[in-house]
């Protein structure tokens, strides 16, 4: 039963980036990216020499040769264990960390395992990230960990996502001190992270309150698993739910300054959106759907070449900015405008929290 949702899952979330896909269900109003409401200001003399940019990424005691990572998407059958295969030889021929799909399959059935170990086997010296939910006890965070000799441990929130599903979780209370009894049992840094509906300001902050390291704010704009699990139902009446929660520029803005160093992901589509979030404050940018896309129509090195690019063009991006690191990127002027202007109106958040946002 877990292998097929997971495939269905995989389905679903590949439908979602077809141009068909892409229309908004009856009823439900059609969104455009809040990236598109972050623009950079251009100053025509601020450009630097490409060969004084570096994409060096440094932040909470961790080191990545890239402010980009391939985020958590799959695992728990035989498909989807090759993709993880595939996405972590991507990953390993372009230096890139990569987190894998929630282990929970693994914990509930332990022949499974095959389906994540291809992840560190197949990118045996980078950083890899296990995955699981809230739910987990401090002894299974372990086990996730070893099995994978973990980098880090990502512990991802999804109650939009468990309230549409059909067999989801239906008790949220205990989450927060389920989160703070898995940091003080496992000797890696903890990163928690939306699936795609954002973790506001206050969430941050009771995040840091745990002991949590890093905050993946993970907003609405790519994979919408509220639209999946709606489509799963046998009555799917939750079409409403669609589009739920905090664009990843919005999430951003809310959370910074909220006592962790952020990551983010949720609607990335180029390596332009890349650099908007790391000038709204993130330390690094993940990303799924797109490669995961790229990989089922192209395979691995149709993936490998997307990536380069990606990391060609954002380097090339941050010389005509005059950012010789992507921490960098947050000093350069942006400007916010349309919904995410009013956002920032709304929630009162200053221009020290949005540097050189202006309408």
């Amino acid at each position: 039963m877990t292998a097929h949702r997971k495939d269905e899952h995989v389905r679903l979330a590949r439908a979602q980036y077809s141009p068909e896909g892409r229309a908004a269900p009856p009823g439900v109003p059609q969104s455009a990216s809040r990236f598109d409401e972050v623009n950079f200001v251009h100053h025509a003399l601020v450009g630097t020499d490409r060969e004084k940019v570096s994409l060096d990424t440094r932040f909470a005691g961790l080191h990545w040769p890239a402010p980009l990572y391939i985020n958590a998407m799959t695992g728990g059958s035989t498909k989807t264990g090759e993709i993880n295969r595939d996405l972590a030889i991507a990953a390993r021929e372009t230096g890139l960390p990569i987190a894998t799909g929630s282990m929970s399959p693994y914990l509930k059935d332990p022949t499974t395992a095959p389906t994540f170990t291809p992840v560190r086997r197949e990118h045996p010296d980078g950083f890899v990230l296990a995955n699981l939910n809230a739910t987990a006890t401090p002894e299974q965070a372990r086990r996730a960990v070893g099995l994978l000799r973990a980098d880090a441990l990502q512990i991802h929130l999804n109650t939009v996502q468990e309230t549409v599903m059909p067999e989801g979780d239906r008790s949220f209370g205990h989450w927060a001190h389920g989160i703070e009894r898995i940091v003080t049992a496992v000797e890696v840094p903890v990163i928690v992270k939306e699936v795609g509906f954002g973790l506001s300001g206050r969430t941050v902050r009771e995040l840091a309150s745990l002991g949590v390291r890093i905050a993946d704010v993970a907003g609405s704009g790519g994979t919408d698993f509220a639209r999946i699990e709606n489509s799963r139902r046998r009555h799917p009446d939750y079409a409403y739910l669609e589009g739920w929660g905090l664009s990843t520029p919005a999430a951003l803005l809310d959370a910074r300054d909220c006592g962790l160093p952020l990551l983010a992901s949720g609607g990335i589509r180029h390596p332009l959106d890349v650099a908007r979030a790391l000038a709204l404050g993130a330390r690094a940018v993940g990303a799924s759907g797109p490669f995961l896309t790229t990989l089922l129509d192209g395979g691995v090195e149709a993936l490998v070449q997307h990536i380069t690019t990606w990391l060609d063009q954002l380097t090339a991006l941050m010389t005509l900015l005059g950012a010789h690191s992507p921490a960098a990127l947050a000093e350069c002027d942006v400007l916010l405008s349309g919904s995410l202007r009013e956002f920032c109106l709304d929630r009162d958040l200053t221009t020290a929290a949005a540097k050189g946002v202006t309408s």
